[in-house]
């Protein structure tokens, strides 16, 4: 056996290491390490197993059916799992959810509690020694629960006392700016509204969100160059699509019900191309586990074109396509390109054809690792086809570049004129249920001055309009003390955040942290010097306020807003809904000072809807169409072919350098990804399925020949370590794996990997981190 040897980068003596802070990282323990051949075919009978494996796991099947039943039909719950679209007319009576589905909503319904007793049982230091997988698994919060200064363990403590001190917190600080109000895409439209309206009042724009770590690249690029931040498509255009491309995204995992659309765009004789460092299950086949003669055939071939990218090499090959493009439309011109509407509806289109030309194909090819043959094909599909539809998710969006990305995407559909028709468009697809809605509602640091006017107009107060902190922003505050309160409306910020050792000492720096949560996570661990847990309704359970029973509204991926009532009785007599904690929380800050009547919004929460309507362009009749089954779609301007949003008043063509990591011999360019059992921070089970990695979640995938010339082996031993500013991080104890993927790329699982993602790497304009794009060095360990 032979160690690998490192140059002088890894030994660099300036260095200094992050801080290693106890439980901050998921504990190094190894589970039992399984490998199998990778799927072909997602769904199908390895789902149903899955999924009914789930179900008992954590409920009778009676409930689980009953639970399931009601999940994304027209007058039931939505799923609290991803955000894409239900079908507009009929849904399945057999249920309208995927696998990953099932997980997140047993997970949510399960009989298990973690009660006052179970904190009792588990102090703070114990609970850190468990993996984020142990502590997912404990079950419902039931009560709020309490750790105070210098305390080993949380304790009961009545929401009024809470409330108290959270109002004491708050009250005390010098700055309302030295608070963060950390929003995660759970959260419903009408508690959201409610959060941002207190946090405003109580003076401060510091309203980071979980948008910040993902599409927050999307909705800058989009802004710029079509006038809106959302993506322009619905589900039925995927019907009329001749074309979809699908870029940096793998929705065998993520989003399993969109490979019903894209089998359906393949029934329709649409191709489909997809663009990935790793080739994915749920783009290769899908066999749907509804329609059993088709599980008996083996499913539908997805795929038409494979193109096997290097890590970041997407820009290098878009421009590359489109230059093969360009090199057919001067022979021939207006058979390529559609003139027409790039004359009439776009803006910088010689500057961005006069920098085209530059283009050398071959010099892309080999940024990119996509061969000239390769190329060439995807551009004659391009060529051949008019309606096209172009998705991607955080491949593209969590780069240095991720802006770029986006807006070379722009630029290949609107040289084919491919927006603002039926069967084409841009479709970033967004990840938690209502991380759309959250941010439509007014969950943004950077608010828009009309929106800012309009809440003055209808509440009376005079908001902030200094800009807050975005994520990266705010874990900066927290660490130089200029931030001294963390509130934190769902989610997991520690495990889903970059640079976990520095995000935890952020923590740490806090004189409180509050989570608003439905089960134990590792933030709950990593705590201010008091913490507070406030238990909260799920989305499934019954929301019944003095005027009776309520439902809320929430908005997917292509901007339809519906509603969601829960059907199931509370998990505790002690749970309050979103909505009623922004409201008692407000009252208990704000007392006499507010301007705003809480005690009638957390009455009735069509009061709520009065105000979003009053306040946020698009909801007229709120209460009204929001109860009509299957809700109404917001306006979008790109989904019309209206650009005048823009600062050109037309769709605007941007200008590009091609990124290009130049890594030295002994370096790799680092991705993290989810398992097949793993839905954002939430850890379902230990196994990834689809890519036959089982039991373990500690493992680098590795191309076969950097194994081989590194002197390393299957199931070796390794750390992992990056270096950035002088600083070098370090996850500990990763499992090697031999995997279809490009040479000098790796690809590990999150949060595992995420102490490795510098907190100052971030993509340009949208200071998202870049998790998808971190250099980094592979020691193995002594034996």
């Amino acid at each position: 056996m032979f160690f690998l040897s490192f140059g002088k980068h890894f030994n660099t003596m300036s260095d200094s290491k992050t801080q290693k802070i106890k439980g901050a990282q998921p504990p190094v323990e190894h589970t039992g390490l399984e490998l199998t051949e990778p799927k072909t075919v997602a769904a199908g009978m390895g789902a149903l197993k899955s999924s009914v494996e789930q179900i008992v796991n954590e409920m009778s099947l009676a409930k689980g059916w009953e639970v399931l039943k009601e999940m994304n039909q027209k007058d039931g719950f939505d799923c609290p799992g991803c955000a894409w679209p239900d079908p507009d007319d009929k849904r399945s009576v057999l249920g309208e959810y995927c696998e990953n589905g099932v997980k997140a909503i047993v997970e949510e319904a399960t009989d298990k509690r973690a009660d006052p007793f179970f904190f009792k049982k588990h102090s703070v230091e114990e609970l850190k020694e468990k993996s984020d997988y142990w502590i997912g698994k404990a079950g419902r919060i039931t009560n709020p629960m309490f750790l105070d200064e210098g305390a080993t363990h949380y304790t009961p403590i009545s929401w009024e006392k809470a409330f108290s001190i959270i109002a004491e917190e708050l009250n005390a600080l010098s700055s309302t700016n030295e608070a963060i109000f950390y929003t995660s895409g759970r959260t419903s439209n009408e508690a959201a509204f409610l959060y941002q309206l207190f946090v405003r009042e109580l003076g401060t724009n510091n309203l980071p969100d979980c948008s910040n770590m993902c599409h927050e690249s999307s909705g800058v690029a989009l802004s710029e160059t079509l006038g809106i931040g959302k993506g322009s498509v619905t589900l039925e255009d995927f019907e009329h699509a001749d074309l979809v491309m699908v870029i940096g995204q793998n929705p065998g995992t993520n989003h399993p019900r969109m490979l019903t659309a894209l089998a359906d765009c393949k029934k329709n004789g649409g191709k489909i191309i997809s663009v990935n460092p790793l080739p994915e299950t749920g783009l290769i086949g899908f066999s749907h586990p509804q329609k059993p003669l088709e599980m008996l055939k083996g499913g539908t071939k997805l795929t038409d074109l494979f193109l096997q990218v290097k890590i970041n090499g997407d820009v290098a090959l878009l421009k590359a396509i489109m230059k093969t493009m360009l090199d057919e439309e001067e022979k021939n011109p207006g058979t390529v390109f559609d003139l027409e509407f790039i004359k009439n509806q776009t803006n910088n289109y010689e500057a961005f054809i006069a920098e085209l030309k530059k283009i050398k194909v071959e010099e892309m090819a080999a940024i990119c690792g996509i061969s000239a043959e390769q190329i060439q094909e995807a551009a004659q599909l391009i060529m051949q086809n008019k309606n096209i539809i172009i998705c991607w998710a955080m491949g593209l969006t969590q780069h240095k570049n991720g802006v770029a990305n986006i807006q070379e995407v722009v630029n290949l559909l609107l040289l084919k004129g491919s927006i603002g028709k039926k069967g084409a468009g841009t479709c970033p697809v967004r990840g938690h249920s209502n991380v759309q809605g959250d941010r439509t509602m007014g969950i943004w640091e950077k608010p828009k001055p009309d929106f800012l006017n309009k809440l003055k107009e209808v509440f009376g107060f005079e908001p902030p309009k200094e800009h807050g902190v975005d994520v990266v922003e705010a874990i900066h505050h927290m660490l130089d003390g200029k931030a001294k309160v963390f509130f934190a409306m769902g989610g997991n910020f520690l495990s889903a955040t970059p640079d976990t050792e520095l995000t935890a000492k952020a923590l740490q720096n806090c004189n409180l942290t509050v989570h608003v949560s439905t089960k134990p996570n590792r933030s709950h661990v990593i705590h201010g010097k008091r913490a507070l847990i406030l238990p909260c309704l799920s989305r499934s359970e019954k929301d019944e306020q003095a005027s009776g029973e309520q439902f809320v509204s929430v908005e997917n991926s292509m901007g339809v807003v519906h509603s969601s009532k829960g059907k199931l009785t509370p998990a505790s007599p002690h749970l309050k809904s979103e909505p009623a904690i922004v409201c008692e929380l407000a009252k208990a800050v704000l007392k006499d000072k507010t301007k705003i009547n809480w005690d009638e919004f957390e009455q009735n929460y069509d009061n709520i809807r009065n105000k979003i309507e009053a306040v946020i362009p698009g909801f007229d009749n709120y209460n009204t169409r929001v109860r009509i089954p299957g809700g109404f779609y917001l306006p979008n301007n790109a989904r019309e072919a209206d650009f005048t949003k823009t600062s050109t008043g037309k769709a605007n063509f941007t200008v590009h350098t091609v990124q290009k990591t130049e890594l030295k011999e002994d370096e790799f360019l680092m991705m993290t990804i989810r398992t097949h059992d793993q839905y954002n921070t939430t850890i379902y089970g230990l196994d990834d399925r689809y890519r036959g990695i089982l039991n373990e979640r500690r493992v680098v995938l590795m191309n076969k020949n950097d194994i081989r010339k590194h002197n390393l082996y299957l199931k070796a031993r390794v750390d992992l370590s990056s270096h950035f500013e002088n600083i070098e991080r370090v996850a500990e104890d990763f499992f090697v794996i031999p995997y279809d993927i490009p040479e000098q790329c790796v690809a590990t699982y999150f949060p595992e990997a995420n102490v490795l993602v510098p907190l100052n790497q971030t993509a340009e304009k949208s200071n998202t981190p870049a998790s998808k794009s971190v250099v980094i060095n592979i020691k193995k360990r002594p034996l």
